[in-house]
C-alpha cells in the first residue's frame, strides 16, 4: 500500500517507464520526443506549455478515478476484523500523441502501446516514492472508451482533439488515514468461582 501520492505515482511511474524504453532505443520511432505527465490545469490551455519541450510529445492525463468494483463487492461481505481496509481504486488515463504530422503523431502512439501491451505490469519497488512494498504491482491495460465519451470528455478540455487512446490502472491501494489494529479473536473464556454475595450486596 502507498500514501495519498499514490495516484501520481503511478502516473509518474508508467511516464518514466515509456522515457526509459525511450532513451534506451538506438534507432528511435520519432526524432524527437518527451514525455509528459499532464494535469487539468495544463489542458485548459488551447496551446499546453509543454508542447514548447520538443518536437513531439506523449502526454498522460488522469481524467477519472473510480472504486475498485471487485474490492468495494468484497467489502460487504462478513469479515472477522474490524481494522480499516485500504483505499481500492483504478485510475482512468488518457494517453495522447502531440505532433507536427500524421506520421509522428501515429508513430509515437503505437510504440506506446506497443511498450505497454508488452509490459502490462508496473513494479512500484522502481519507484523513488515511499511507502510501496516490493512486491506491489499495478496493471496498466487498455480500455473501451466510446467515441461519444471520448468526445465528450475533450470538449471539456480547451485544446482541440489529439489522437488518443484510454488506459486503466488497478488496483492502487492507499493506506487507510487512520490505521487501527485489528482485535484479537477470542480464544478461550474462563469463568471463576467463589462466594455470591447476598441480597444486601455484602459478601458473606
Amino acid at each position: 500500500m502507498a500514501t495519498v501520492s499514490a495516484v501520481h505515482d503511478v502516473a509518474s511511474a508508467i511516464v518514466a517507464t515509456l522515457r526509459s524504453s525511450y532513451g534506451a532505443l538506438t534507432e528511435k520511432p520519432v526524432e524527437d520526443c518527451s514525455f509528459k505527465v499532464a494535469g487539468s490545469g495544463e489542458l485548459s490551455k488551447a496551446q499546453p506549455e509543454f508542447l514548447a519541450q520538443s518536437k513531439t510529445t506523449l502526454s498522460l492525463f488522469l481524467y477519472r478515478i473510480t472504486l475498485n468494483e471487485h474490492v468495494r463487492q468484497a467489502a460487504h461481505l462478513p469479515s472477522r476484523t474490524l481494522a480499516q481496509s485500504p483505499l481500492s481504486i483504478d485510475l482512468h488515463f488518457l494517453l495522447t500523441a502531440w505532433a507536427a504530422s500524421a506520421l509522428e503523431e501515429q508513430t509515437i502512439l503505437t510504440w506506446a502501446m506497443q511498450q505497454i501491451h508488452a509490459r502490462p505490469l508496473l513494479a512500484m519497488e522502481s519507484l523513488a516514492a515511499e511507502g510501496w512494498q516490493a512486491e506491489e504491482t499495478v496493471q496498466v491495460l487498455p480500455t473501451d472508451l466510446a467515441m461519444e465519451d471520448l468526445m465528450r470528455l475533450w470538449d471539456g478540455l480547451e485544446p482541440s482533439y489529439r489522437l488518443s487512446v484510454a488506459y486503466v490502472a488497478r488496483v492502487v491501494r492507499v493506506d487507510p488515514a487512520d490505521p487501527t489494529e485489528a482485535p484479537r479473536p477470542v480464544l478461550a473464556t474462563r469463568f471463576g468461582y467463589g462466594p455470591v454475595a447476598d441480597g444486601t450486596g455484602d459478601w458473606p
